[in-house]
């Protein structure tokens, strides 16, 4: 019998979790952050911020 190991391309240990992620959407400056849709405030325009499993953020065009 072969044992099959599957690698994934990330750990899962480093994942955030939603408290961590709006803790930095706040640090980066966000407020009135909304999950679903995802959307977010930044110096008084609607946003729509996406972060990454290590906690990157970026904005997608609305």
């Amino acid at each position: 019998m072969a044992a099959v190991i599957a690698v994934w391309p990330f750990s899962f240990a480093l994942c955030l979790t939603s408290e961590e992620i709006v803790a930095r959407l706040r640090a980066a400056g966000y407020s009135k952050i909304q999950e679903m849709p995802a959307a977010a405030v930044r110096e008084g325009t609607a946003r729509s911020p996406i972060v990454d499993s290590i906690g990157h953020i970026a904005e997608v065009a609305r």
